[in-house]
C-alpha cells in the first residue's frame, strides 16, 4: 500500500493553481473550446489513471488512446504526464490575468484585496470547477505523494507571480511589506473559501463564501489597534 500524502489544503492548492493564474477567459473559437476540452481530458485521465496504477503504471500512449489523439499531440499540451496530472495552464493565460488586474489601476492597498478578489470569483466561476475536479487531485496525489512537491513548487510561483503583479501596479518594491501581506491575505481568503466550497453540506456558491471571508476580516483588523513598535 503506497504512504499517505503528507498534510496539504488540496482545496486551497487547486484553487490556486487553477483559478487564480489560469483558464482566465472563456475561449472565443471552436479551435479554442476543443483545445481546452483536449486538455481537460488529457488532465482528468491522467489523474485518474495516476490514482489507479501510479505514474509508472501506465504509459502516455495508453493516455492518448483513451483521448483519441497523436502522441505528438500529447507533447504539445504537456511536457510530461506530471504536469498533465498537475494540469499546468499555458502562459497567454497568465498574460490576460495581469492585463485585467493592471487595467484597473492603483486606488489604494484596500482595492488591491478586492480586486483579487473579484477576479479569484470571476475566474472560479468561468473555469467551471467542481468537486470532481478535486477528488480527482486529491486521489492522485494520495498514490503519487512525489506530485505534491511539484504541485507545491506551482502554487510558490503563482505567489510570486502574484507580488510582482502587486509591486507593479502599485509602484513599489517587490519586498514591500505591503505587497507580502496582500498576497498573504489573498492567500487566506481563498483557503478558507476552498475548504468550506468543498465541504459536503456545503450550499454557498464561491462568491459568496470569498466575500463572507473579506468583510469578517476586515470586520476583525478594523476593530484592532496597531501595536507600537519596540524600541
Amino acid at each position: 500500500m503506497p504512504p499517505p500524502a503528507p498534510k496539504v489544503n488540496f482545496a486551497l492548492e487547486l484553487i490556486r493553481c487553477k483559478i487564480a493564474l489560469m483558464e482566465i477567459s472563456a475561449p472565443t473559437t471552436l479551435r479554442e473550446r476543443k483545445m481546452r476540452e483536449t486538455a481537460a481530458r488529457l488532465t482528468s485521465t491522467c489523474r485518474r489513471l495516476t490514482a489507479e496504477r501510479g505514474l509508472n503504471g501506465f504509459t502516455v500512449e495508453e493516455v492518448c488512446e483513451e483521448v483519441d489523439i497523436s502522441r505528438r499531440t500529447f507533447f504539445n499540451y504537456f511536457p510530461t504526464k506530471e504536469d498533465a496530472v498537475i494540469g499546468l495552464d499555458p502562459e497567454e493565460e497568465l498574460q490576460k490575468f495581469a492585463a485585467d488586474f493592471l487595467a484597473r489601476g492603483s486606488h489604494g492597498w484596500d482595492r488591491v484585496i478586492d480586486d483579487f478578489a473579484d477576479l479569484v470569483v470571476e475566474h472560479f466561476e468561468s473555469a467551471g470547477i467542481n468537486p470532481a475536479d478535486h477528488a480527482e487531485l486529491v486521489a492522485a496525489i494520495e498514490r503519487e505523494p512525489k506530485l505534491l512537491t511539484k504541485f507545491m513548487g506551482v502554487s510558490r510561483a503563482r505567489d510570486k507571480q502574484a507580488a510582482e503583479l502587486i509591486a507593479e501596479r502599485e509602484g513599489v518594491d517587490l519586498d514591500d511589506a505591503r505587497v507580502v501581506a496582500c498576497v498573504n491575505l489573498v492567500t487566506l481568503l481563498i483557503k478558507s473559501a476552498g475548504d468550506r466550497y468543498f465541504e459536503p453540506h456545503n450550499d454557498l456558491d464561491f462568491s459568496s463564501l470569498v466575500h463572507q471571508n473579506l468583510s469578517a476580516l476586515r470586520t476583525v483588523l478594523g476593530s484592532s489597534s496597531p501595536r507600537k513598535a519596540h524600541p
